[in-house]
């Protein structure tokens, strides 16, 4: 998406109000859809059990077709096909890893939102990484150490979650090269189909590379809250399980930052090894007595 300056502002002219410039009918009607709803529904996707997505027919219908517009303006790609079922689920798990880390994280929560729908580009998705650890020292534990446990919990979900999602998207990338190849041999293509097929690869490659840009901010939001927890409430015996499920999300990460791809499974990527001094302790061969 290359960038489109700002039109230089018309001169100000007193009691003139009408010699302002106009917006473009698509984009003030996007607007004006998109602040109705931000009074409505603070533009968070509502969660049910296991902070799941939940129904909603404001964020999977009424958004998404505001977004449909704002994106057709901008001249991002748009496709009217129907969606196979590993693209709709490659969209559901991929939700699981843009959002924002912490789940009661409104203000990143209505960014994300903005962008899932599509009425912010998806580049433009991206979640303050300071934003974790704000939540996390307002959040009421009973043990400073509980803070340190909840950031290598939530380090080590995110590390559980990137196989299944690149699963989906290497049979999805599989399908459209496949797509991709049907619509090149057939020489009795309408343009309809043609720019319908184009559209939707570049939307599914575009999930895949901004689950890769939210991990990555991700891994930012971590380190930002451990070593802001080092400082405010300094220990020991936290620190290297936080670190050790860091660096397991940073190699789970390069793979998604691959396309889901790797060598050719999008999981052949061998995960980062830990420290012996991390695992096993206490199971060494005993040394030999003299």
């Amino acid at each position: 998406m290359g960038f489109r300056p700002e039109a230089k502002a018309a001169p100000c002219r007193r009691n003139h109000p009408a010699s302002a410039p106009a917006l473009p009918k698509p984009l003030s009607s996007a607007l004006l859809s998109l602040m109705l709803l931000a009074g409505l529904s603070a533009c968070t996707r509502p969660t049910g059990d296991f902070d799941r997505a939940a129904p909603s027919v404001i964020h999977d219908e009424v958004m998404p077709a505001v977004g449909e517009q704002a994106a057709r303006w901008r001249g991002d790609p748009v496709s009217k096909f129907n969606m196979t079922n590993d693209e709709e689920l490659l969209r559901d798990r991929a939700w699981a890893l843009i959002r924002p880390p912490w789940t009661k994280d409104w203000i990143g929560g209505t960014v994300v939102e903005f962008s899932r729908t599509r009425a912010l580009p998806e580049a433009e998705g991206r979640v303050p990484p300071d934003l974790y650890y704000i939540f996390l020292r307002t959040d009421k534990f009973r043990s400073s150490d509980a803070r340190y446990d909840r950031v290598a919990s939530d380090a080590r979900g995110d590390s559980e979650l990137v196989p299944p999602f690149c699963e989906i998207a290497t049979r999805v990338g599989k399908a459209d090269q496949e797509r991709l190849r049907v619509l090149e041999s057939k020489s009795l293509t309408t343009s309809e189909i043609y720019e319908g097929a184009k559209a939707r690869v570049w939307e599914n490659r575009a999930v895949v590379s901004w689950v890769a840009q939210a991990l990555r901010y991700r891994i930012k939001a971590y380190r930002t809250a451990l070593d802001s927890l080092e400082i405010e409430t300094p220990t020991g015996d936290r620190m290297w399980q936080v670190n050790t499920a860091i660096r397991q999300l940073e190699g789970q990460v390069r793979i998604a930052e691959k396309g889901c791809d790797g060598k050719g499974t999008g999981l052949s990527e061998a995960p980062v090894r830990r420290s012996r001094i991390f695992q096993s302790w206490g199971d060494e061969r005993p040394a030999p007595q003299k």
